[in-house]
């Protein structure tokens, strides 16, 4: 009996592991093989994202936006990777109840797409403050005197949100001289280029200071509306409003109500609620309002370090490793 089950050991000490199967949906043929050389203990199935139903069954991944009944059909579903850096799409709501209870680990992209979308935000403020829209359009427009732009060195800027992309808007306002206000709620280490952190709840407390305010905070029951009415009657005359997270953050009619008495010098909007904003929506007539349909996010480059955070947790999924860019499901980011 003894030597059976020293037979055994050394027998099975030469199988290989269990491969592990990932359904990715809407895939390449080149990164599905992109994902699949990363090890040979998964195995990567592409499907269309109609077909999802049919391959989630016995799937231990999935790469991609799940949806709740993919949640319920995949009973050995052990890790979820949301290609995006927000979640709240598949974890808020109703229709977030079977994930946010289950034990399956969700991860996300965040961190990645900070750089492109800093510079989206950045691109909406300078074309506002140099006031770029005199002359795209009008190219045999003369020298106006004075010309009417605003310098951003000396101007404060609050970021709310602090995070993969709030630290790189943050970067680049303190580079053009700006105070930098950081609005989060966690902890945050020393960073140089944040004159202070303060928390969520201190919102109101500093918006009044804020020549420019960003939102790049991830969309969750506590940060929903964050930024309505109140918000923007503490803001001073003639600031900037840049959001290139979420709609969801703001109050979209006092929005328009801010812009509409001019208590706002302007506003770029990549993201809106709803989303595509209609064609007929009252934010579409102000010629200092710059609506953006949710493209901060692409660039050259997007699609190769997207990439390589699926096949960093790919690589640790085979591995059993912990893996990277987890979501605590409570909080929604």
């Amino acid at each position: 009996m003894k030597r059976f089950a020293v037979w055994l050991v050394l027998a099975c000490a030469g199988l290989p592991a269990q491969t592990k199967k990932v359904v990715i949906a809407d895939a390449s043929p080149e990164r599905v093989r992109e994902l699949q050389s990363v090890s040979p203990q998964v195995r990567i199935v592409s499907v269309p994202r109609a077909a999802v139903m049919s391959e989630i069954a016995d799937a231990d991944g999935f790469i991609g936006e799940i949806r709740p009944e993919e949640v319920k059909a995949g009973k050995k579903l052990k890790w979820v990777q949301c290609p995006s850096a927000g979640v709240e799409r598949i974890l808020l709501g109703p229709k977030g109840d079977a994930l946010r209870a289950s034990n399956i680990v969700l991860t996300n992209n965040r961190i990645v797409q900070g750089p492109e979308i800093a510079d989206h935000a950045f691109a909406m403020l300078l074309y506002m403050t140099r006031r770029l829209d005199l002359f795209i359009g009008h190219p045999l427009v003369t020298r106006t005197d004075p010309y009417p732009s605003v310098e951003l060195p000396g101007k404060t800027a609050v970021v709310i949100g602090v995070g993969g992309i709030g630290v790189q808007i943050a970067v680049r306002a303190a580079a053009f001289g700006m105070k930098v206000i950081g609005v989060d709620p966690e902890d945050k280490p020393y960073m140089p280029f944040l004159a202070r952190t303060v928390k969520a709840d201190r919102l109101n407390d500093v918006l009044p200071e804020a020549d420019v305010v960003f939102v790049s905070a991830p969309h969750t029951k506590e940060s929903h509306k964050m930024v309505g009415a109140a918000q923007f009657d503490l803001m001073k005359r003639g600031a900037y409003f840049i959001v290139v997270s979420r709609g969801g953050l703001y109050d979209t009619n006092a929005l328009v109500k801010a812009i509409d008495s001019r208590k706002l010098a302007g506003a770029g909007l990549d993201v809106t609620d709803p989303e595509p904003l209609p064609e007929d929506h009252p934010l579409r007539k102000f010629s200092n309002v710059i609506i953006t349909p949710h493209v901060a996010g692409m660039s050259d480059h997007i699609n190769e370090r997207m990439t390589g955070t699926f096949k960093e947790n790919l690589r640790r999924f085979a591995n059993g490793e912990p893996l990277v860019n987890v979501v605590d499901k409570d909080k929604g980011y």
